[in-house]
């Protein structure tokens, strides 16, 4: 029989650990976050996104760790909207900027698996008006797919203002035919939205589908990405976070976040489409929508017992091909097709796997691919002012708290 003064430590413990659970419920809500009481949640990665919301240094986040067939980890904190404290939600949608990218890859990709186009193709093969492209001293530049997909082009970018006002990618590469070439393709490494964009061209010419539609039809249908679009409807457009940037305290004023922009817009809403599919970075998408994405190459190309890209091709997604060429943005890295690989972990990635694999975004968002851990990571917040986002302690926060639960 238990002694009564056994029974009474017993039920202690208990009320102290109901009253711990509470203060962290309550803490979550004070912080416009959400509790997810029916799935797995690695409680170091909630406590440094709290306190990243609670510093002023992001508005809210969503965390997500997937397996391939599995949710290891997944956590809301924050708010979409600040002056209106409204609560981020895990179906907020968020601009993913350059997390576009491996999505490009994966398009480029399946034209090469069904014979359409190979990434060592000279890209005037498909697109005639890129045959004249030269260097600064005449020199004709000789550019592959491979070169557009690893920023070895040496293209170069129009300027801010007028980036992205065509409406059509077509009309966007004829612009980008007039420009020079800065280097001599595959020597070195610059990074290039014209590169992806053209890239993006060719999948128009030789799929004979609009980028946009490829995208949805052969991504985003047949992983169920029902929120991943470079156009929002009014009712996505209602679910999207606001962007901010971080106005540091000066005299009296305080630390603060401001709404910023969203610079692939032109001014203009995610509604209109009067607008060219960024590939470069013209997505907007959810946690679980682009976990779906990361869970397909988690699974060498499979998805709903479909093989959507061969393994050979998800292997030059997270293959290093730039061999000994210094790339950016953050020391240890290479270039695959899409996607940056970590050569050596250092810095913000000193915690990870090397062979991970992924891409981040112009507002702080990350996915990283873990291939040796079966792991696939998801950051989602919007702020537009970080020193590098690439190597944003926000991200570096998620990837050691990851690391060291797994």
């Amino acid at each position: 029989m238990q002694s009564s003064s056994s029974g009474d430590d017993e039920g202690e413990i208990m009320r102290w650990v109901s009253g711990v659970l509470c203060v962290s419920l309550v803490a979550k809500t004070l912080l416009g976050g959400v509790a997810h009481a029916d799935e797995p949640e690695i409680p170091a990665i909630s406590d440094a996104m709290q306190q990243f919301v609670a510093d002023k240094e992001i508005a809210g986040a969503v965390t997500l760790v997937v397996g391939p067939d599995s949710v290891k980890h997944v956590n809301v904190v924050g708010h979409a909207d600040v002056a209106n404290e409204t609560p981020l939600k895990r179906d907020a949608l968020f601009w993913i900027a350059s997390m576009t990218k491996p999505i490009t890859g994966a398009c480029v990709l399946m034209m090469q698996d069904e014979g359409k186009l190979s990434i060592d193709d000279p890209i005037a093969k498909h697109l005639p008006a890129m045959k004249d492209l030269k260097l600064a001293d005449g020199t004709p530049a000789n550019i592959t797919i491979h070169h557009l997909m690893t920023h070895t082009s040496g293209m170069s970018e129009l300027p801010r203002e007028s980036a992205y006002t065509d409406p059509t990618l077509k009309a966007a590469a004829e612009r980008y035919a007039e420009l020079p070439v800065s280097f001599e393709p595959g020597t070195e490494w610059r990074y290039s939205q014209t590169g992806i964009n053209t890239a993006a061209r060719i999948v128009e010419v030789v799929s004979g589908m609009t980028f946009d539609r490829f995208v949805e039809e052969r991504i985003c249908q047949p992983l169920d990405m029902t929120d991943t679009t470079f156009y929002l409807s009014q009712e996505q457009q209602d679910r999207l976070s606001k962007t901010y940037r971080v106005i540091e305290g000066d005299g009296d004023t305080s630390k603060h976040l401001e709404e910023a922009t969203i610079s692939v817009l032109s001014g203009g809403t995610p509604m209109n489409r009067d607008r060219f599919p960024a590939a470069n970075g013209g997505l907007f998408s959810t946690a679980d929508d682009y976990a779906k994405f990361c869970q397909m190459l988690l699974r060498d190309g499979r998805a709903n017992g479909k093989q959507l890209l061969s393994k050979s091709a998800v292997e030059q997604m997270r293959t290093i091909c730039t061999g000994d060429i210094k790339t950016g943005f953050t020391p240890g890295n290479g270039w695959a097709i899409g996607c940056c690989v970590i050569r050596e972990p250092q810095g913000v990635t000193k915690a990870l796997s090397p062979g991970t694999f992924g891409h981040g975004g112009a507002h702080g968002t990350q996915a990283w691919i873990d291939p040796s851990k079966g792991v696939a990571m998801i950051l989602m917040v919007q702020r537009v002012n970080f020193p590098n986002a690439d190597a944003s302690k926000v991200r570096q926060a998620f990837g050691e708290a990851l690391m060291e639960a797994l």
